[in-house]
C-alpha cells in the first residue's frame, strides 16, 4: 500500500528552482500537488530517487560464498534492502554473461534473471535486469536473442575483459589459477579458452554488426562498456549502441559528447577521487560536463556520496550533482515517470537528514521501502 501524506517544512529539490521549502503530496504512488495527511518533516531534504543505471554490487548477496546460498530469492531480498537504504529507488541490476564462468556464466544468469523476475513484484524498489555480455563469445552468438527474450531482459552492455596484451605476447594473464579454480577449469583449459577466445578477434567485428541488429529490432537497448577512444565509439555508434559506460580515456568520453551518446560513469571513481585502474579520472570528466549519469558500479552507497561530495566541492550546484544520480539515468532509460519531484512522476524519493546527510526514508512508487527511526516517530504519529 502506498502512503498517502503532505510533507511540510521541508526542503525539496524541484525542477528548475532547487532546493526550495515547498509542500508535496503523495498518493496512490504518484506525487500530487495538495491533500493528504500532513507531517512536518523540517529538518530534511526530500529529493527525487536514485536512479541507479549499473550495479553489480548484489553478487555478494546472491552468491556471499561459492555453493552457500541456494535461495537464491533470499539474495534479491538483501539486495533490495541495501538498495533502500541507501535512497536508490530504480536498480539496474548487471549480471554478466562471460567466459570467467562460476558467478559470472551464462548458467548462473540464467538463475539470476529468474529470481529477478520472481521477486520483482514482492520488492518495493524498481529492479531492472541487465545483460554485460563479453564480445569474443561468438559461439554464444546465435543463442543470444532468444535468451534474453525468455529472461525478459531489455538491456545489454558489451564488455571485453579479455587480456589481449598478454595472450598476444604468449605470456600468462595474472590471476590465472584463481580465475580457473572459479570456474572449475584447470589452468591449463582456462588458458587454452582465453586463447582460443583471443584468436576469434578478426571474426568480432562482423558479428557484432549482425547481432546489434537483432537485438535493437527486439526492442533491447545496448551499450558498451570501457571505451578506449573515439575510434571505439564510433564503431559502436555505427551499430546502434549509444550507451557509453565508464569510458578509459577523456578522448571516447568527448566522442560521446559530441555525439549525443549517454555517458556514464562510476560513483566510486567519483568518491575516491580517480579509478582504481588509473583509467580517466570521473571527477575530471564531470568538470569538463562530459558525464550525463552517475552509476554504482560495485558500490551502492556511493551515488549519494558522490553527489553530495560535488556540491560540497563547489564542482556542481546541488541540483546539478543530483540530477545525475536522478533525472540524468531517468532520460538515459527514457523512463520519463521518474528522476524528479513534479505532478504526475511516480512518488520516487529519498528524504535525507539535512545535517548528516543519511538516508532517512526511501519511497519507491509511493511505498516505504527503508525507515529509519527518527522519521518514523513523525510519520506513525
Amino acid at each position: 500500500m502506498s502512503l498517502e501524506l503532505t510533507v511540510t517544512g521541508a526542503e525539496v529539490l524541484l525542477p528548475g528552482q532547487g532546493l526550495v521549502e515547498a509542500e508535496i503530496s503523495v498518493a496512490d504512488g504518484m506525487i500530487w500537488e495538495g491533500g493528504g495527511r500532513k507531517v512536518d518533516l523540517d529538518g530534511y531534504l526530500v529529493l527525487p530517487g536514485i536512479v541507479d543505471l549499473h550495479g553489480d554490487g548484489f553478487e555478494r548477496h546472491l552468491a556471499p560464498r561459492r555453493g552457500a546460498m541456494k535461495q537464491m530469492e533470499e539474495g534479491v531480498i538483501a539486495t533490495e534492502a541495501e538498495l533502500a537504504a541507501n535512497g536508490i529507488t530504480t536498480a539496474v541490476m548487471a549480471q554478466f554473461w562471460s567466459w570467467e564462468g562460476g558467478v559470472r556464466g551464462p548458467d548462473y544468469a540464467a538463475q539470476v534473471f529468474a529470481a529477478i523476475a520472481r521477486m520483482r513484484d514482492r520488492v518495493v524498489t524498481d529492479l531492472v535486469p541487465q545483460l554485460r555480455f563479453e564480445t569474443h563469445m561468438l559461439e554464444d552468438y546465435d543463442a543470444l536473442p532468444e535468451r534474453m527474450a525468455d529472461w525478459g531482459v531489455s538491456y545489454l552492455v558489451f564488455n571485453d575483459h579479455l587480456p589481449h596484451d598478454r595472450l598476444a605476447a604468449g605470456r600468462t594473464p595474472p590471476r590465472l589459477t584463481g580465475q580457473a579454480l572459479k570456474a572449475r577449469r584447470s589452468p591449463e583449459a582456462h588458458l587454452a579458452m582465453l586463447q582460443r577466445l583471443h584468436e576469434n578477434g578478426a571474426e568480432v567485428p562482423a558479428a557484432l554488426d549482425r547481432i546489434c541488429d537483432v537485438l535493437r529490432a527486439q526492442g533491447v537497448v545496448l551499450g558498451s562498456h570501457d571505451d578506449q577512444s573515439a575510434q571505439d565509439r564510433a564503431e559502436w555508434r555505427a551499430r546502434g549502441v549509444r550507451i557509453a559506460e565508464f569510458p578509459e580515456t577523456i578522448e571516447a568520453a568527448e566522442a560521446a559528447k559530441a555525439a549525443g551518446d549517454p555517458v556514464i560513469l562510476g560513483a566510486p571513481n567519483v568518491v575516491r577521487g580517480g579509478s582504481h585502474k588509473g583509467n580517466a579520472s570521473a571527477l575530471d570528466l564531470i568538470t569538463m560536463g562530459l558525464c550525463d549519469a552517475i552509476a554504482s558500479d560495485y558500490h551502492y552507497p556511493s551515488p549519494r556520496r558522490a553527489a553530495l561530495m560535488l556540491a560540497r566541492s563547489g564542482v556542481l550546484e546541488f541540483a546539478s550533482a543530483w540530477d545525475l544520480i536522478s533525472s540524468g539515468p531517468a532520460r538515459v532509460l527514457g523512463m520519463a515517470d521518474r528522476g524528479e519531484i513534479a505532478p504526475g512522476k511516480r512518488a520516487d524519493i529519498v528524504i535525507l537528514d539535512a545535517e548528516t546527510h543519511r538516508v532517512a526514508l526511501t519511497l519507491a512508487g509511493g511505498r516505504v521501502s527503508y525507515m529509519n527511526g527518527a522519521i518514523a516517530e513523525r510519520l506513525l504519529k
